[in-house]
């Protein structure tokens, strides 16, 4: 598949996924979504070498929301399709088994902070904006923002956040536990690809069964939860990773994953 508003790059064990639309200042359009779709799918299942992808924006806006340009005239059926085709990438972004890192170097609005929440860990630029502004226009999140936002940083700051359509500042973000870090701008890229690599360092089978094992947590009680990291606790032992992992912390080396 061509990408014509995305753009891959990888580095070692990291993918970098940009959204390349800063005309429009990477307005997730339908085009875009299935583009999304297509690379975020790719780095997961089709590039093995790939551990931990990054996704970030070009220019201005990490995405500076859905397109309105596209929304503006839809009608009911329009709509709910365009949500559901939102909430399908990004829910695969959220659950797919690599850990994906937001590195949001500006404007994160609307269908951009909903991107932002489907990622594991959030680093945002000290210019960062982020925000749920749909009230302003009449409509209410339809990526998820609703309920993603209320279990990050709780019912009362999201509703805060989504009634009053307001933006807040990185450092407002950081504070209510809505990005992970605030870095200078001018770092970012940086910081993150140095963050994804630390990762990538890891037992790869670890990883990606403690992102399965906290994800479906969330959504059970702790005795359910519980069970579920036990089980996965022993699976990581068929790999024979704890094996090369523990070897190499008693030799003082570093393991070959």
């Amino acid at each position: 598949m061509e990408f014509k508003n995305i753009v891959i790059q990888i580095k070692e064990k990291v993918g970098i996924v940009k959204i390349n639309r800063p005309n429009a200042l990477n307005a997730l359009n339908t085009e875009t979504l299935h583009e999304l779709s297509k690379a975020m799918h790719d780095l997961s299942f089709e590039n093995q070498d790939v551990r931990v992808i990054i996704l970030t924006g070009e220019g201005k806006a990490f995405v500076a929301g859905a397109d309105i340009s596209e929304m503006k005239d839809m009608s009911a059926l329009q709509a709910r399709k365009f949500s559901q085709l939102g909430q399908r990438v990004f829910h695969f972004i959220a659950s797919q088994e690599k850990p994906v890192i937001a590195a949001i170097n500006g404007f994160a609005l609307g269908g951009g902070c909903e991107l932002a929440l489907a990622c594991d860990i959030r680093i945002a630029s000290d210019k960062a904006k982020l925000g749920q502004p749909e009230v302003n226009l009449g409509v209410i999140p339809g990526f998820a923002g609703t309920q993603r936002l209320s279990r990050l940083v709780g019912m009362a700051r999201a509703k805060e956040i989504i009634f009053t359509g307001e933006m807040i500042d990185a450092q407002t973000a950081y504070s209510i536990g809505l990005v992970n870090q605030v870095v200078p701008s001018d770092q970012l890229m940086d910081f993150s690809v140095e963050l994804a690599n630390k990762i990538a360092s890891k037992g790869p089978t670890a990883i990606k069964l403690a992102k399965t094992v906290i994800n479906r947590g969330m959504q059970a009680d702790l005795a359910t939860g519980s069970a579920y990291e036990t089980e996965a606790f022993g699976l990581c032992f068929s790999t024979g990773e704890p094996r090369e992992g523990m070897s190499a912390f008693l030799e003082k080396t570093k393991p070959n994953w």
